[in-house]
C-alpha cells in the first residue's frame, strides 16, 4: 500500500462526525490563536482548511475590519460555515493549489497542512504569500507514527478490504522541526516552533475509533463507500485493535495521547 493520500477534495468529510470531539480538537486551535503577535493588525486573513468555519469566524470577530477568507475542500463543511458566518468569504478549493489574489497579513492553518504534499515547497510558498510583517500560524498533528495510526495502516493492509484500499493513504509523516525552521527562516525574521502532547479524555463506546472516523479514516471510508459490508468489517476489525490498545480506565474514560506541532513565523 502506498503512502500517497487521495486529494482532500476527493475525500468525503462528515461535519457531524468531526464535531463529536469538538472541544478536544479545538484546544490546539485556541493555543495557536493565543500565540499570534499582539501587535499584528491584519487586514487580509486566510484560514486554510477552515472546515466548518469556527476559527475564521472567530478571527472575523477579533478583527471585524479585516477581510477574512476561509478555504476548504469539503462542500459539506463549507455549507455549515456559510450558515454560521455570512460575513466571511468562503471558498471551495484544494490547499495545494491556493494562490491569494492579494498578499495575506495572516495565514492561519489549523490541522490542515498535514494533508498537503511537498512541504519543502509548500512552506516557503506560503511564507512568500505574506505581506512584510505578516504572520503564518500553523498547527499539525504529529500522528503518523502514533499507535492508533500504525494500527490503522496495518489493519487497512490485511483483510478482504486491502485491495480496495491499495493506493489510499492518509496523513503523511511531518518533517522534523529543524527542517520547518529552515524552510520558514528563508523568508521570516522570527520563527517560533514548539510541540505539545495532549492527553485527551474521551468517553462513549469505541472512542478512539470514533475520533479517527472524523479525520484520519476519512480517505479509507471514502474508498469503501461502495461496499457497506466490507466497510463495517474493516471498522470492526480496527475498532477491536484500538479497544485493546487503548482500554477504558476504571471510571469508563479512555485516554488518547496526541502530540501536535506548532509554527508561528513572521515575514521580514
Amino acid at each position: 500500500m502506498t503512502d500517497t493520500p487521495r486529494k482532500p477534495s476527493e475525500t468525503r468529510w462528515d461535519p457531524l462526525q468531526y464535531q463529536r470531539f469538538e472541544a478536544e480538537r479545538d484546544r490546539a486551535a485556541q493555543d495557536l490563536l493565543a500565540r499570534l503577535p499582539a501587535d499584528l493588525h491584519p487586514r487580509e486573513i486566510w484560514d486554510l482548511g477552515c472546515g466548518a468555519g469556527q476559527h475564521a469566524i472567530q478571527l472575523k470577530r477579533r478583527r471585524p475590519e479585516a477581510r477574512v477568507h476561509g478555504l476548504d475542500s469539503s462542500a459539506a463543511m463549507l455549507e455549515q460555515a456559510r450558515t454560521a458566518g455570512p460575513d466571511v468569504d468562503w471558498r471551495l478549493g484544494d490547499l495545494a493549489d491556493w494562490r491569494p489574489e492579494l498578499l495575506a497579513d495572516l495565514i492561519f492553518a489549523n490541522a490542515s497542512l498535514q494533508w498537503v504534499p511537498d512541504h519543502a515547497t509548500l512552506f516557503p510558498r506560503l511564507a512568500q504569500a505574506l505581506t512584510p510583517g505578516g504572520v503564518i500560524a500553523v498547527q499539525m498533528p504529529m500522528a503518523h507514527e502514533s499507535l492508533q495510526h500504525t494500527l490503522m495502516r496495518e489493519t487497512a493492509g490485511a483483510g478482504p478490504w486491502a485491495g480496495l484500499l491499495t493506493g489510499v493513504g492518509t496523513i503523511r509523516p511531518l518533517l522534523s522541526a529543524d527542517v520547518y525552521y529552515d524552510l520558514l527562516a528563508r523568508e521570516c525574521a522570527h520563527v517560533d516552533i514548539w510541540s505539545t502532547r495532549y492527553l485527551h479524555v474521551l468517553g462513549g463506546p469505541d472512542p478512539v475509533l470514533e475520533w479517527m472516523k472524523g479525520t484520519a479514516l476519512r480517505p479509507y471510508l471514502t474508498a469503501l463507500q461502495g461496499d457497506a459490508a466490507i466497510r463495517e468489517a474493516f471498522l470492526s476489525a480496527l475498532g477491536a485493535r484500538l479497544a485493546e490498545a487503548f482500554p477504558a480506565r476504571p471510571d469508563g474514560a479512555t485516554l488518547l495521547p496526541f502530540p501536535r506541532l506548532f509554527l508561528v513565523a513572521r515575514r521580514r
